[in-house]
C-alpha cells in the first residue's frame, strides 16, 4: 500500500509542475459551462410522438392521420387515459403527446370551435418548441382545408403544456451535454499520456522493476485524475445552479455517483489509449480527435440521434457519453431515480470493466 501511494503522490507532483494541465483540467470545464449554457443552442427536427384520442370520431383520426404522414413525426404510441402520459413520458421514447378531447368533432360541427392539447418534454427546449411549432402547423393546414371545404369558420385552439422546462431555457439541454464532454474529454486526455510520458522520459524501466503490481500502477496513475474530476463535477453543478439556474430535480447523491462512474469510465478508456500508444503526440491525437467528435455528434444533446441514418444510431451505442447524458438529463431535469436509469448505468459499468480490463492486458511489463 505504501509504494502504491507513492506513485499516486508521483502522479500529483507530475500535475502541480505543468501549470498548463493545471489550467486545462480545472479551468477549461469552468469555460465551457459558461459558454455552453449562455451562447449555444440547438435544433431538431424528428420525434417519436402518442396521441391519446378520447373522441375517436372522423375529424381526429383524420388530423391523426395527417401527423403520421407528416416526415416530422411517428406516432409510436396509442395512450388510453392521462394516467399514461406521465408514464409514456418516464418512459424516455416519446416527444410530444397530442390530447383530442371527448366530442372533438361534434364541438367543431356544431360550435364551429374546439381544443387539442400539445404535452412537449421540455427538458429539451429546442425540441420541445420545435415539434409543438410543426404540430400546430399540420393543424393549421387541416383546420384551413376542412373550413375551404365547408365554408364555415371553424377554430381549432391549441393549448401548450412544457413538462421539466416551462421556460424553454437552453441551459437545461447543454449543461448535462457539457457534463459529459468534459469529462469524457478531460479525463480521457490527461490519462492518455500518463503512461506514454513514462517510456518516452525513460522513467518506465524504473517502474516497472519496482514491486507494485501493473494493476496498481495503472490504478495509481488514474486516482490524481479522478479526484480533480470530482472537483470538477463539483464546479460544474455548483455554476449549474446558482449561475445558469438548473435546477437538480432528481437525488444529489444519485446524480453525483453516475458522475463518478462516468469519470471512471472515461479514466479506463485513456489508460487503454495510454497503454496502445508510444508517443504522447499520437495519444493527444486519439483522445482528440477520436473522441471529440464522436462525443459531441453522437452522443445526443447536440444533434438528435432518432435523426440520423441506422448505421449512426448502431454506432452511438459504444460512445459513453451518449449514456452518461441521458443519465444525467434524466436526473438533473426530469427528477428520475435510479429505476429510471438503471440500465444506462449498467452498460458503463460494463463499458468500465471492459476498457479497464483491456488496458490491464495492453500494459507491456517489458519495454523491448
Amino acid at each position: 500500500m505504501k509504494q502504491f501511494l507513492s506513485f499516486v503522490k508521483k502522479e500529483f507532483y507530475h500535475i502541480r509542475r505543468d501549470k498548463r494541465t493545471l489550467f486545462i483540467l480545472l479551468g477549461m470545464p469552468v469555460m465551457q459551462i459558461l459558454i455552453f449554457g449562455f451562447a449555444l443552442t440547438n435544433e431538431v427536427k424528428n420525434a417519436k410522438i402518442a396521441v391519446l384520442d378520447n373522441s375517436k370520431d372522423a375529424s381526429t383520426l383524420a388530423l391523426s392521420s395527417q401527423l403520421e404522414a407528416s416526415r416530422y413525426f411517428d406516432i409510436a404510441q396509442e395512450l388510453h387515459s392521462q394516467a399514461d402520459i406521465e408514464k409514456a413520458f418516464r418512459a424516455g421514447k416519446i416527444k410530444l403527446v397530442v390530447v383530442f378531447p371527448q366530442q372533438f368533432d361534434q364541438d367543431l360541427s356544431h360550435f364551429n370551435k374546439s381544443q387539442i392539447q400539445l404535452i412537449a418534454d421540455a427538458s429539451d427546449p429546442n425540441v420541445a418548441t420545435t415539434l409543438t411549432n410543426y404540430a400546430t402547423a399540420v393543424i393549421m393546414d387541416y383546420q384551413n382545408r376542412i373550413t375551404n371545404e365547408r365554408k364555415l369558420p371553424y377554430t381549432i385552439k391549441t393549448e401548450y403544456r412544457m413538462l421539466y422546462n416551462p421556460q424553454l431555457k437552453g441551459a437545461y439541454t447543454f449543461v448535462p451535454g457539457v457534463m459529459a464532454m468534459v469529462l469524457m474529454l478531460v479525463c480521457t486526455l490527461m490519462t492518455a499520456i500518463t503512461i506514454v510520458r513514462e517510456k518516452e522520459t525513460g522513467t518506465m524501466e524504473v517502474m516497472l522493476v519496482s514491486p507494485v503490481r501493473p494493476l496498481k500502477i495503472i490504478v495509481a496513475k488514474a486516482v490524481p485524475y479522478l479526484l480533480l474530476s470530482i472537483i470538477n463535477i463539483t464546479s460544474i453543478l455548483l455554476l449549474s445552479v446558482f449561475v445558469l439556474d438548473v435546477p437538480i430535480r432528481g437525488s444529489l447523491a444519485l446524480l453525483v455517483f453516475e458522475s463518478i462512474l462516468f469519470t471512471i469510465t472515461s479514466l479506463a478508456l485513456g489508460l487503454l489509449i495510454s497503454s496502445a500508444t508510444n508517443s504522447q503526440q499520437t495519444a493527444m491525437f486519439i483522445s482528440l480527435t477520436g473522441l471529440f467528435l464522436p462525443t459531441v455528434m453522437l452522443s445526443g444533446f447536440m444533434f438528435p440521434i432518432e435523426n440520423m441514418p441506422l448505421p449512426l444510431r448502431v454506432i452511438s451505442n459504444v460512445v459513453p457519453a451518449k449514456w452518461y447524458y441521458h443519465i444525467a438529463s434524466s436526473v438533473m431535469i426530469k427528477g428520475l431515480g435510479l429505476a429510471a436509469v438503471w440500465k444506462e448505468t449498467l452498460i458503463l459499468t460494463g463499458m468500465t470493466v471492459f476498457l479497464l480490463a483491456v488496458a490491464i492486458r495492453k500494459f507491456k511489463i517489458r519495454l523491448a
